[in-house]
């Protein structure tokens, strides 16, 4: 049997996507290509999670978003200060566990996104 092999992009809808590209551009530092969008390159070893949740669950919180995305990040309380010093509203919980640490934001259409820093090493 044939298997996907990662997640080959995120596409987003935006009731105005201009302005959510550059959202993304200036408070996570995404730089968007002309062609509306952003190419990862992954040069260290990492992961991608993929996960199907039953429509009622804690992890999402607003049950009306269809998903959420995770974006890694090396220093989680560094970007959490920086989105609160633009004015970005981020949720005051940060989570640390086995799997590293969390937080979550939201971006300039209201959608809540998580702010993943792994442990060391991962």
């Amino acid at each position: 049997m044939q298997r996907v092999t990662g997640i080959g992009g995120v596409f987003l809808r935006a009731r105005d996507a201009e302005a959510l590209r550059a959202w993304y551009a200036t408070h996570l530092g995404i730089d968007v290509s002309e062609w509306g969008g952003h190419t990862f390159r992954w040069h260290a070893g990492g992961t991608t999670t993929w996960t199907v949740l039953e429509k009622d669950n804690d992890y999402i919180v607003d049950p009306d978003q269809p998903y959420m995305m995770n974006f890694r990040v090396d220093d989680l309380d560094a970007m959490l200060a920086q989105l609160r010093t633009a004015g970005v509203r981020v949720a005051e919980e940060v989570e640390d566990g086995e799997y590293g640490r969390f937080g979550w934001a939201y971006d300039g259409e209201d959608n809540r996104f998580e702010l993943w820093q792994p442990p060391r090493g991962r």
